[in-house]
């Protein structure tokens, strides 16, 4: 019960913390939104004024450098384009009665009659209104003047002082934003190992190691990011404004411009840059079939890129599923308006970063990170819980086909063998359920039987050096009894298979009579150790000379203290894995044949 109540108290402290860090991220915009540019900026910088001072040229010098070059090239770039939307926005009204031409076009016969239709309908409902509301009352007369009475409002018009004051404001308040990104980045470019240490003493000495790699780590993605997101801009622009040229669209070379700026702003600048040409094409062409290339150029495109070339290289460099990165998206456009929207996929790598290397928030990997594959033994053990024998066969063949048999017992079949005993005996699996389980593992290992991998050879091993294997208590220990014993008689080791319930005073009697002969017994722990530990001392008893080896399959737990705790009946080894098993008695038994 304590410890119930301990772990809702945890879940609802992470949970306030959570509602906590989302209220100061919101209430917190004006600051953090040019402090997130800044460094998403200073990202994108880094490597041309890293590159710089190794070449001797000082910092001050390689940031003004850097920083010169983006700032004219921005400036050029923003001109030209500039240049060209308004020689674009001087000759588009030329084309104003080609546009109405085309808009006129898309009146059918049938939509204007359904037009004139409901026009009609209209009509009728007004003088239905007018019959109605006192016209027989006051008459026809009254009714025009009341039609044609007018609401009169009174605005209090702006002053011009207002009026220059708003229109300041709507100026200098993005002007005043970039100048503190700009003032943020060039301190983050020229105080970089400052702000590092400050980080690394926020942590403590204590997490020195994990911190300085969660900032490597961090830095070397979101500057992987930020390149290839530039090298997929500017593939798609070039590709954009290439089909433009050949579908005869003007200015296609500043659309295709457009198309990759654009892009910056997921989703809605993606929309937006197919706008104007689209437009365009409409104004300047005397049919449909322009602007219907136009979109399908536009859908082509955006569809290979988003869903093939996209995944690939953004999953890969940054670490996030796609999913995660449209979920983000939202999330971040609802919290900061549009800069979340462009910042969206470099806050989204820190926030996954943090859940790698802090356990605390290691759900957030979980649900943003771009591998979310079950092991192959938890993906086995849920497709038996779902009663899917086939789904579960294949996962244990495709697992075979790259691992030895060996592994497939030890790293798939063992594990959920455990998995289901352990969800049995704390209740949260039924009879019918673990039953399936059993019979589906049971199947599997009897087929196996018979398996032999590519090459392999059955191997002769010696006849005098006989294995024992014991079950300590149920099924599952039975089961995997089974699995050692195949697995035995694959490496030549005569092999026998008992439960502790057949053994009497005889049978240990005569397998003593041969001391090279090895009794294994098999355990799935936790719940088979007592029996475990009563069957290692009564052969014990019984056969003092012999080997006896303890399997405690898939755990964890140190061997030797495991040892201790079997009692007086200590075995000579006790083992976690039927790997080392085979390799153990492989070991005795060249020791024997050396002895001999």
């Amino acid at each position: 019960m304590a410890g119930s109540r301990a772990a809702e108290l945890r879940g609802g402290s992470h949970f306030l913390w959570f509602a906590v860090g989302i209220l100061a991220l919101f209430f917190a915009k004006a600051l953090l939104v040019p402090l997130a540019f800044a460094l998403t900026l200073t990202f994108l910088l880094a490597p041309g004024v890293e590159r710089l001072e190794r070449w001797r040229v000082p910092r001050l010098v390689a940031v003004m450098i850097v920083g010169g070059v983006t700032f004219v090239g921005l400036c050029g770039a923003g001109y030209v384009v500039t240049r060209q939307l308004m020689e674009v926005a001087r000759t588009l009204p030329s084309y104003r009665a080609n546009i109405h031409a085309r808009m006129v076009a898309l009146h059918s016969p049938a939509e204007q009659s359904v037009e004139q239709a409901l026009g009609a309908m209209k009509g009728i409902g007004e003088e239905f209104s007018l019959g109605t509301g006192g016209e027989s009352a006051a008459g026809p007369g009254a009714a025009a003047k009341n039609s044609e009475a007018m609401p009169v409002r009174v605005v209090d018009p702006a002053t011009g002082l207002e009026t220059a004051m708003r229109l300041a404001r709507e100026v200098l308040e993005p002007v005043g934003t970039l100048l503190v990104v700009v003032v943020f980045a060039i301190y983050m470019l020229m105080k970089r190992e400052e702000l590092r240490h400050r980080l690394l003493l926020l942590a403590g000495m204590g997490h020195l190691n994990v911190m300085t790699q969660a900032l490597g780590e961090a830095a070397e993605r979101i500057s992987d990011y930020l390149v290839m997101q530039f090298a997929v801009n500017a593939c798609y622009g070039a590709l954009f404004g290439a089909g433009l040229y050949v579908i005869g669209v003007p200015y296609a070379t500043l659309w295709g411009v457009l198309a990759g700026v654009l892009r910056i702003v997921p989703y809605v600048g993606t929309l937006t840059g197919v706008v104007l040409p689209l437009v365009v094409s409409v104004a300047i062409s005397t049919s449909w079939w322009p602007p219907v290339l136009v979109v399908v150029l536009f859908v082509v495109l955006e569809l290979s890129v988003t869903n093939f070339v996209e995944p690939w290289l953004f999953s890969t460099r940054t670490g996030i599923s796609s999913l995660a990165l449209l979920v983000s998206a939202i999330f971040w456009a609802l919290l900061w308006g549009w800069p979340g929207l462009v910042l969206s996929t470099p806050l989204t790598v820190c926030m996954v970063v943090l859940g790698t290397y802090i356990p605390q928030m290691s759900f957030l990997q979980t649900l943003l990170g771009a591998h979310a594959e079950l092991s192959p033994e938890a993906h086995f053990y849920e497709r038996l819980l779902a009663m899917d024998q086939r789904e579960g066969r294949a996962i244990a063949e495709r697992f075979l086909k790259e691992h030895s048999l060996v592994a497939l017992y030890d790293e798939v079949l063992i594990p959920a063998l455990s998995l289901a005993e352990q969800d049995r005996h704390r209740g949260g699996l039924d009879e019918v359920r673990f039953n399936f389980v059993f019979l589906c593992i049971s199947e599997l290992v009897a087929e196996l039987a018979e398996y032999r991998a590519e090459g392999e050879g059955i191997l002769e091993g010696r006849g005098e050096f006989a294995v024992v294997c014991l079950s300590a208590r149920d099924q599952a220990d039975e089961l995997s009894t089974t699995m050692l014993a195949q697995l035995m008689e694959r490496a030549g080791h005569p092999t026998l298979v008992l439960s502790t319930a057949s053994l009497s005073d005889e049978v240990l009697g005569g397998l003593a009579a041969a001391p090279e002969t090895v009794v294994f017994i098999s355990a799935l722990p936790p719940f088979a150790f007592s029996q475990a530990r009563a069957a290692c001392q009564r052969v014990r008893g019984q056969m003092p000379k012999n080997r006896i080896a303890v399997g405690l399959w898939h755990t964890e737990d140190d061997k030797e203290q495991m040892a201790e705790r079997l009692g007086s009946g200590k075995p000579d080894v006790v083992v976690g894995l039927m790997a080392e098993a085979l390799l153990q008695v492989t070991m005795w038994q060249k020791k024997a044949v050396g002895s001999s």
